[in-house]
């Protein structure tokens, strides 16, 4: 473990390995590292965090409207979205790893990164898993194209705590919570009963993964002396391109501790014609 001079050193590495399934293996190595309790925050050498993450040289990487559709339909199309869930993983690796190390010296309690580690462990452990169910398919991550908007939420967000918290956390991993029971069943029904268990797992990962970026934007609006729900409309209309879509997983989003105030009013507010910047 003594590779890593510091959690921010670790974190740089994750980010800036660009092989995917070496990525996944050294995010297990950086959380098991920061779990010895002897790796500092920060320490004089560390170099800053990326702007973006390396990335392999597959799969090629298209805008969100040159992506082909997704159909759960035969073996092909449940190939291509199980690949779609193996990309944002990956990404997700990287946004958790990126939220512990860019503020690492912003002087948060030691739970915030315990967090955020662990988050990023636990994506690695998705996409993992997930590349087990292509290889299961003889493909592997890498054969489609994917998007290649998932990081422009970090972008924007990279100088603002607050704002990475409400946009990557609250709303993109959110609408994972509404997405996955469908993903779930239709997997189920077509008789593909190993990637729905995969596919459970995650889902019950990241109802605590929202929960943990909600928990810490909470926080912060209270050290702040800001109003939370306020706050959180204020900075997705700013930074978050694209609507909140219904219908919301409502008892999922209770769990992860997001009251509907939060997300209901901006949907709301974009079907009926409201500007975003009003």
């Amino acid at each position: 473990m003594s590779e890593f001079q510091s959690l921010a050193a670790a974190a740089r590495a994750v980010l800036t390995c660009g092989t995917a399934d070496d990525k996944a293996r050294l995010g297990h190595v950086a959380a098991a590292a920061w779990r010895t309790g002897t790796l500092p925050l920060t320490a004089p050498d560390d170099l800053p965090m990326p702007d973006r993450p390396a990335r392999p040289e597959r799969p090629e990487l298209l805008t969100h409207r040159a992506m082909p559709k997704r159909t759960y339909k035969g073996p092909r199309g449940r190939f291509a979205t199980l690949h779609a869930l193996a990309h944002i993983e990956l990404n997700a690796i990287d946004l958790a790893f990126d939220m512990a190390g860019r503020w690492a010296g912003a002087g948060l309690p030691r739970a915030f990164y315990d967090d955020w580690i662990k988050v990023g462990d636990e994506e690695a452990k998705h996409f993992l898993a997930l590349q087990t169910r292509l290889a299961a398919s003889e493909g592997t991550y890498g054969d489609l194209p994917a998007h290649n908007g998932l990081w422009e939420a970090a972008e924007e967000t990279r100088h603002d705590l607050l704002a990475r918290l409400a946009v990557v956390p609250m709303v993109l991993e959110a609408r994972g919570l509404d997405v996955t029971p469908v993903m779930i069943e239709k997997l189920k029904a077509a008789g593909d009963h190993e990637s729905a268990s995969v596919l459970e797992m995650i889902y019950t990962d990241e109802q605590q993964h929202v929960a943990a970026g909600t928990r810490w934007f909470t926080y912060l609006c209270d050290r702040e002396g800001c109003a939370p729900e306020a706050t959180f409309h204020a900075l997705v209309r700013k930074h978050f391109r694209g609507l909140l879509k219904q219908p919301f997983n409502e008892e999922a989003r209770q769990v992860a501790g997001i009251p509907k105030g939060f997300y209901v009013p901006l949907s709301i507010a974009e079907e009926i014609g409201f500007s975003s910047d009003a």
